[in-house]
């Protein structure tokens, strides 16, 4: 995994497994990698991994089953397409905002753009 400086590492593996959920490869009830397979999956340490499982724990996107590992929690798909919408709308719409207009770039472009990505689907 490759990873960007904007985020912390575990926020960047917190998204990508909430990216695995809402894409169905992780269902709700279902088990997901251990932290130590988890940490060889994305290459890093095992104790980032630990903090990655503990805030989504903390979002109840995750659940600990003592001595069973970790399940994504009923309900988790819709309260992370909640999240990263909120997230979307009032963090990064509005940085796209500020920069189409800082490009002087006028909304019907983009309003075109967006149609033939949609059509392109």
């Amino acid at each position: 995994m490759i990873f960007k400086e904007s985020k912390t590492i575990s926020q960047q593996i917190a998204d990508r497994i909430c990216d695995e959920i809402l894409q169905g490869k992780y269902a709700e009830d279902e088990r997901i990698p251990s932290v130590r397979e988890y940490a060889s999956i994305v290459e890093v340490n095992a104790n980032t991994v630990v903090r990655t499982y503990e805030f989504l724990q903390n979002q109840e996107v995750i659940y600990n089953k003592r001595g069973m590992g970790y399940f994504v929690t009923p309900g988790a798909t819709q309260k992370i397409f909640s999240l990263q919408k909120t997230t979307f709308l009032n963090e990064e719409l509005p940085e796209f905002f500020k920069r189409i207009s800082s490009l002087k770039i006028p909304i019907s472009e983009i309003e075109s753009m967006y149609e033939a990505f949609l059509k392109s689907e």
